[in-house]
């Protein structure tokens, strides 16, 4: 009976903060989707008055970052759960050659290929979760481990040679998943990253999951406290990541016509760059789903973008390393004072 009464105004609580998540959550993170917003749009200034012959006179840049950075977000959707629940996921890159090579080994119809593909990665993902959950493993490490793990299979199986896709790619399933619309303009991989950021928007800010996404990540105890099952959101938000890399690692093979089993190796640091420049905490708890995509098109930008003003592609790490530190920077200020 002490134990129920106890109990009451805990469950009271809970009720109360899910209620409110969806509603107030985001208005602790407008300031920084703001911030996001002016960078994209100070940076398309810039490369309009530099090199306005790519960016304002000709639409073939878009179709291009239309076709490549989808890709990049997909991930960076997926990472954002699992950095909002205060955990960080590495082996991303591993995870996009290894459902790619399940991809290709699949006899028969592509689509079965796409199956056992995303399955492979919805896997890795989940094996990756139980890891770092249920053995108490720091996440940061773990999946170090995972991401030279899978890579080391995928060019072990595949005695690091590649294979072609060119029938893949041909094929009705190929024309859905990179085919292009609007007379060649808009690939499809861009619509998939649309449907996928709805639903993961919707997920996070209409769905009681999205709600105990940011409670574990705002602080794990008290959310156990309220009920909720934090084992199992962590453990989630790892497989929901492990499914989207698999699928981005079967369109990128796809729209390439060839399979790599290199392939990923250079989507880990944009990604991660996508989700802290769009305003996604390190500190767990904050994050959107908006902010991400919009980080994802900064940094799909960049390179394009610096290059046609004029500069060395070799300066684009470089300032992927600066907007994350000063991404960083410019959330601990906001913590600061919002804990004041």
């Amino acid at each position: 009976m002490a134990r129920n009464v106890t109990e009451a105004p805990v469950r009271l609580e809970w009720a109360r903060r899910l209620a409110a998540a969806p509603r107030t959550l985001p208005l602790r993170r407008y300031g920084l989707q703001i911030g996001t917003v002016a960078m994209a749009l100070a940076l398309w200034v810039i490369y309009a008055v530099r090199a306005p012959q790519t960016w304002v006179s000709n639409d073939t840049i878009y179709s291009s970052l239309m076709s490549t950075v989808p890709l990049t977000a997909m991930m960076a959707l997926g990472l954002t759960l699992v950095v909002i629940a205060r955990e960080i996921d590495l082996s991303f890159p591993s995870i996009m050659a290894v459902s790619a090579l399940v991809f290709v080994e699949t006899p028969g119809d592509p689509f079965f290929g796409l199956v056992t593909g995303v399955a492979a990665g919805l896997a890795v993902g989940l094996l990756t979760g139980l890891i770092v959950v249920r053995l108490g493993i720091p996440s940061l490490v773990a999946t170090i481990g995972v991401l030279f793990f899978w890579r080391g299979i995928v060019l072990v199986a595949t005695g690091g040679n590649g294979s072609g896709l060119v029938e893949e790619r041909a094929s009705w399933i190929g024309k859905i998943l990179v085919g292009r619309l609007a007379g060649d303009r808009i690939p499809a991989q861009m619509l998939w990253m649309l449907g996928f950021a709805v639903v993961l928007w919707l997920l996070l800010n209409r769905h009681r999951f999205g709600a105990h996404v940011y409670l574990v990540g705002d602080n794990v105890e008290s959310a156990k406290m309220m009920g909720v099952n934090a084992d199992r959101v962590r453990i989630t938000v790892f497989t929901i990541l492990g499914g989207l890399a698999g699928f981005a690692g079967v369109l990128a093979g796809l729209e390439v016509s060839y399979f790599w089993p290199t392939g990923g190796e250079g989507q880990l640091l944009p990604t991660i760059v996508a989700v802290f420049v769009g305003g996604t905490s390190v500190f767990g708890g904050t994050g959107t789903i908006f902010g991400t995509s919009m980080g994802s098109f900064i940094t799909g930008s960049l390179e394009p973008g610096i290059v046609s003003i004029g500069l060395t592609g070799l300066y684009t790490q470089v300032i992927w390393g600066a907007m994350i530190v000063l991404a960083l920077v410019m959330q601990a200020v906001v913590k600061g004072r919002m804990s004041r």
